[in-house]
């Protein structure tokens, strides 16, 4: 991601477009950041010993829905529609959230930070563009920024750096690779060679 602003589109309507655009991409990024913390909840949330963690996801759950019910009463103010992909990113988010925490607690945590670190840096960017057109909105970025910050660095703190790292499949050693991977990078064909 560019740390310059999205420069202004030429054109009648352009800006309230580009303004549209960035509101139904924070609401959405809210809605799923919401169910990620829904779905390590769900795992977490009852588990005998984590009260701690349990404690913190819904906090953190807390915050994001603040920020959702903003972002749902900016695009009601403004007339823009919300994303149609709202039930894809509910359950992704779900999914996202109870995965990693059926890993355990410091998969959960690099989860967040992974997902904070995104956002901040898109956050950022938002600011910077709007930091003239439209300063009361930046002021709002920033203060939910400073959130999705705290929750990041809280994440951190909690081990999120030391969970087990998972390597996507056709990376690295060849070795680990279910053996019919390894067939086809060889050019056999396991139903014709009797594997």
């Amino acid at each position: 991601m560019s740390d310059k602003p999205v420069p202004p589109r030429p054109g009648r309507g352009a800006m309230s477009a580009r303004l549209a655009e960035i509101l139904r991409v924070d609401h959405a990024g809210e809605l799923g950041a919401v169910h990620i913390y829904r779905g390590q909840r769900a795992v977490l949330g009852q588990a005998p010993g984590r009260e701690r963690i349990a404690g913190q996801l819904a906090e953190m759950e807390g915050h994001e829905a603040e920020h959702l019910a903003r972002f749902d009463r900016l695009l009601t103010e403004r007339r823009v529609r919300p994303t149609a992909m709202a039930p894809v990113w509910r359950l992704a988010g779900f999914a996202l959230g109870a995965g990693t925490a059926l890993l355990g607690e410091k998969a959960a945590h690099a989860c967040t930070e992974a997902v904070e670190t995104v956002i901040e840096e898109h956050y950022a960017g938002q600011i910077a563009e709007l930091a003239d057109r439209d300063p009361e909105l930046a002021a709002e970025l920033s203060k939910f920024r400073d959130e999705e910050l705290a929750h990041r660095d809280l994440a951190v703190e909690e081990g999120a750096r030391e969970a087990p790292r998972v390597r996507p499949a056709g990376r690295g050693d060849p070795h680990r690779l279910p053996r019919r991977h390894q067939d086809q990078r060889k050019g056999v064909n396991p139903r014709r060679s009797g594997r």
